[in-house]
């Protein structure tokens, strides 16, 4: 296929930005002479390619201002004297960071499978754009090195490996910024858009419709039998020697002894162990009498699906709760504040080198509430003996406080009721008229300052709308019900254990076991393993959804447009926000 010239290219994109963006049209600079040429390329020592040639020649790049003309994430083009400057910038950093192996240009290129490049900056380089920060730390570079990538565009960004790009040229590149303006179709991943009379650039977000559900893939797994109790090793091994005699042998081996059992334990005052699994979030159907082991192994297993295990029982007035495995919880606010509604809770939690006590009073942190103690680590079998100690302290000091009186070890076999979580979401801000000033480049305050509230909180609900059609967040009958609701201007139920409430939990919960399950996943490899890196991604895009829909209806309108905004999944966001403003 023919690739257009640099000058036709050129004339589209004018055309374009004339009849869209005239602002953006406006700060096109004039030709550079060919006199400013030539004297860039003798300061430079180097031929400029022809391509270069030609586009400065139509542009001499444009004016660094707001609503200038960039290309994508590339940046705006440099002018001559930008790319002289940054050229000779880059290559002073260069004359102090020797190239790997003595290899040229096209000996490294022959060497990487994926075009990238060893050498920090190669002296027949030109940084063209000034990249995202309008600096020269990043931006296209187009080689002027005599041989086979005359001509070729490269991307280099500060502190990584330059690489080059699919452009074959800049005529190439210029072809496909025309192509992608007049079409509408992305750019180096960016769709362009015009909006204010402005050239702008988004991303179009997209999500795999039905992601693999990581607790439906649990669901089809059994929870483990409990380990059979491990035999004993005699002391005493008889060995039958040739003659017939036998002969009593004694193996003499000292174990190490065992780590200290110091979970994290959570006690509130006056409740069952029932009432505390239940405002922890415990799963009805994973509720079983559990020991110690057979809970760790239950956590640890693809049954549990990366969610907290807990065992519960009692000490005293206060029930209690341990964590056998799972995300912490019990040092969580939230969770705190749900256990202690009516009564008082007290935590212990472990991590490292820290360990922290927390009470709380009917939802409230006390006075002094939090306590807690760092240790150095050492050596040995012990990392963190400070710890451990501060652990047995604290432990001590509940009894002589608060008349807690627990020994972790003296529940390890014993059979307690126990269970899987839900755990409880996180806190959102519900403080009223407090928002993000700038969401994608857009002035989300004036908007905020500027439009009654009654049509902004209209004009929310129905982004609110699209972003939970666009992340399938809308699938379900409590978000649709809730949307609606919204619509109609009715009171929506997100009270702790609505339907509401546990659906966002399990969506939360879908998406932390996907991150789990993903992690240590090569980016480029998509399809090692039952749930994908695809997969979670769709699954947080719902999880950002819900959250939007939380902070509207604890918060408002002001408080969650910049979530809602900034979680569009359309490149065309703003435009369709125009009109829910004029509507």
């Amino acid at each position: 296929m023919s690739i257009p010239a640099v000058e036709d290219s050129w004339v589209r994109i004018e055309a374009w930005l004339l009849r869209h963006a005239p602002v953006s049209h406006a700060l096109l600079r004039p030709p550079a002479s060919p006199s400013a040429i030539r004297a860039a390329e003798r300061a430079l020592g180097v031929r400029f390619h022809s391509d270069l040639v030609a586009s400065l020649s139509c542009h001499d790049g444009v004016e660094l201002q707001p609503g200038a003309p960039v290309l994508a994430y590339y940046g705006p083009p440099s002018c001559v004297a930008d790319i002289v400057k940054s050229t000779s910038f880059l290559r002073g950093i260069s004359a102090d960071v020797p190239d790997d192996d003595g290899l040229d240009e096209d000996d490294e290129a022959d060497d990487e499978d994926d075009d990238g490049l060893t050498t920090y900056w190669h002296h027949d380089w030109l940084l063209i754009t000034l990249g995202i920060g309008w600096q020269s730390s990043d931006g296209l570079f187009l080689s002027c090195h005599p041989g086979r990538n005359w001509g070729r565009l490269g991307h280099y960004f500060d502190e990584d490996i330059p690489t080059f790009t699919g452009w074959a040229s800049l005529r190439h590149a210029l072809a496909d910024l025309a192509d992608a303006l007049e079409r509408g179709r992305p750019f180096n991943g960016r769709t362009p858009l015009a909006y204010e009379g402005a050239l702008l650039w988004e991303d179009e977000t997209t999500a795999v419709p039905d992601p693999v559900s990581p607790l439906a893939l649990a669901a089809e797994s059994a929870e483990p039998d409990p380990e059979p109790p491990t035999p004993s090793e005699p002391l005493f091994v008889p060995v039958c020697s040739s003659d017939g005699v036998y002969l009593a042998m004694v193996r003499h081996r000292t174990p190490p002894p065992p780590p200290p059992t110091q979970p994290d334990v959570v006690f509130a005052e006056r409740l069952t162990p029932a009432e505390l699994l239940r405002r922890l979030g415990a799963i009805p159907d994973t509720v079983h009498p559990r020991t110690r082991a057979r809970a760790q192994k239950a956590a640890d297993s693809p049954w549990a699906a990366y969610r907290p295990m807990v065992r519960a029982g009692s000490a005293g007035g206060w029930a209690y709760a341990t964590q056998e495995g799972g995300a912490a919880q019990f040092a969580r606010p939230e969770v705190l504040r749900r256990v202690s509604s009516d009564t008082r809770a007290v935590a212990l939690t472990r991590r490292g080198p820290e360990v922290q006590v927390t009470v709380a009073e009917d939802g409230v942190p006390g006075p002094q509430s939090v306590r807690h103690v760092l240790s150095p680590r050492e050596g040995g079998g012990d990392f963190w003996p400070g710890s451990r100690a501060a652990y047995a302290r604290f432990l001590a000091e509940l009894e002589g406080e608060f008349g807690i009186m627990y020994r972790p070890d003296d529940d390890t076999d014993a059979e307690l009721t126990s269970a899987l979580l839900l755990p409880v979401l996180e806190d959102v801000d519900r403080a009223a008229n407090r928002y993000v000033g700038q969401v994608r480049n857009f002035d989300l305050a004036a908007l905020i300052e500027r439009t009654p509230p009654a049509r902004l909180r209209t004009a929310m609900v129905a982004q609110l709308g699209r972003l939970a059609a666009e992340t399938r967040f809308d699938m379900y009958d409590e978000v649709s019900d809730a949307l609606a609701r919204t619509v109609r201007g009715e009171t929506v139920d997100l009270t702790p254990d609505s339907p509401l409430d546990a659906r966002i939990r399990t969506l939360t919960a879908e998406a932390w076991a996907a991150r789990q399950m993903v992690s240590g996943q090569r980016a480029w490899r998509d399809d090692n393993g039952p749930v994908t890196q695809s997969d979670f991604s769709a699954w947080v895009l719902r999880v950002e959804a819900a959250r939007a829909l939380r902070e509207f209806v604890h918060a408002g309108a002001p408080t969650a447009a910049a979530t809602i905004l900034s979680r569009r999944m359309s490149a065309h966001w703003r435009t369709e926000l125009a009109a829910d403003l004029e509507g």
